[in-house]
């Protein structure tokens, strides 16, 4: 793949392409409407221009890791209409910066995230913030997220935070090779979230399922998510500077 293929806004329109067919696909295979499941641009180290073209080619959330990162690319995207979401582990000292510059964030995983939250939220002019809380499915010491055994409790803490609104899951699964196994641990987490919409516990919806990444949406899909959050299967391999 020559570097003028990889930034050209074609080879980003095709990878588009390939990957809904196969959403409608693994929609289709569980019974599912296409319009049940978000595709999520993750843009990690992606730059400016290769955004604006998954954005052009109709991509409307994109997801970003870094909170620094974002803000430095911000001002480039063409974002009228699109979500902007951080999905990476965000720190206290950086919760500021970045409520309400985007739309929601998807790593809460711990009370003390969740307070620096809402403070910072009650300040904002939205005076809000919408979140997902990040599961630790596979209870891996590596990751972040809240360990599935902490989550309901950490849900009632949280639950009536001024300004924090929580609207679903998201997790990073351990990394797997069958599809048996892929589909085993969505399956564990979709009840999880079904589990817990079925409670009806106050100033918590369940609306939003963010699970499946560039190798397993597919597994994924098929199990119950709702939000897809891919990046190399859309941008090509991460290039780390």
């Amino acid at each position: 793949m020559t570097e003028n293929l990889h930034d050209n806004h074609a080879y980003v329109r095709e990878n588009l392409a390939r990957i809904e067919e196969q959403i409608q696909a693994a929609c289709a295979a569980a019974g599912r409407r296409r319009e049940e499941v978000t595709l999520m641009a993750v843009t990690k180290t992606v730059d400016a221009a290769r955004i604006n073209a998954a954005l052009a080619a109709g991509v409307t959330h994109i997801g970003e890791n870094r909170v620094q990162e974002f803000l430095e690319k911000r001002d480039a995207l063409q974002l009228d209409g699109v979500q902007a979401h951080l999905i990476g582990h965000l720190q206290t000292n950086k919760v500021r910066r970045i409520v309400g510059e985007v739309d929601m964030i998807q790593s809460i995983d711990s009370e003390r995230l969740a307070q620096a939250v809402s403070r910072a939220a009650a300040e904002t002019e939205r005076g809000h913030c919408d979140v997902l809380v990040e599961v630790n499915i596979g209870n891996e010491d590596s990751k972040s997220g809240v360990p599935v055994a902490e989550l309901e409790p950490l849900l009632e803490k949280i639950a009536n935070f001024p300004g924090l609104r929580v609207r679903g899951l998201m997790a990073i699964p351990p990394i797997l090779h069958t599809e048996a196994e892929k589909r085993a641990v969505f399956e564990q987490m979709y009840k999880l979230f079904v589990d817990i919409r079925g409670k009806n516990v106050d100033n918590i919806t369940m609306e939003i399922l963010s699970m499946g990444m560039s190798m397993d949406y597919v597994e994924a899909i098929r199990e119950g998510s709702t939000m897809v959050r891919i990046g190399s299967a859309i941008f090509g391999k991460r290039e780390y500077h």
